[in-house]
């Protein structure tokens, strides 16, 4: 079962646009605050503009972000919004030629720096920062014993809680909400 709002990319010139830190955190940017201007992501990333609007063209080329002309107060304003809310891609659809699976490999590899870069900069956080959140962040890993198939199907129910939590409508009790970043790998490993 595929969710709609995952692109599946099979176009190495897509994992080469996505495979920039900059650009990669752009995405990140508009998925965690929803659409925003040239302005509104240079303040986010501490970045000139001139340098995000280069970016966001690239991304557009590759058509992992567009223009949201409807939110605009006048004609010079110019919003930016995510294509699709998700991207996936197996390194197995650019087997066929080197440069792809090189791009590809470099993609899995910037995804991977990433993840843990955000990671490594919760660690570092001051005490106060971290003692707010109490005992709520976590970090988990277990060995499984599973096939393919099965390892497939962990996947599909990882996604379905994660899209739950997604989606649901954020409760209005008055409460702030901070972007939180979780992530998982599920791999075939030797101990």
């Amino acid at each position: 079962m595929t969710n709609p709002d995952v692109r599946q990319v099979t176009d190495s010139r897509v994992l080469a646009a996505l495979s920039h830190p900059l650009r990669r955190r752009l995405m990140d940017v508009l998925k965690v605050h929803g659409p925003s201007t040239v302005g509104l992501l240079a303040e986010r990333t501490d970045q000139a503009p001139a340098n995000v609007s280069h970016h966001l063209k690239v991304l557009a080329g590759a058509e992992l972000v567009e223009e949201a002309p409807e939110l605009a107060r006048d004609r010079r304003e110019r919003w930016w919004r995510l294509v699709s809310r998700g991207l996936r891609w197996s390194r197995s659809d650019f087997e066929a030629d080197p440069a792809d699976r090189a791009v590809a490999d470099a993609a899995v590899s910037l995804n991977l720096e990433r993840h843990a870069a955000l990671v490594r900069a919760w660690y570092a956080a001051d005490d106060a920062t971290q003692a707010a959140w109490g005992q709520g962040p976590f970090s988990m890993d277990r060995w499984l014993r599973l096939t393919p198939e099965e390892l497939a199907q962990l996947d599909r129910e990882m996604n379905d809680l994660l899209t739950r939590w997604a989606d649901r409508e954020v409760p209005d009790d008055g409460r702030r909400r901070e972007p939180v970043f979780l992530f998982a790998y599920g791999i075939p490993a030797t101990p």
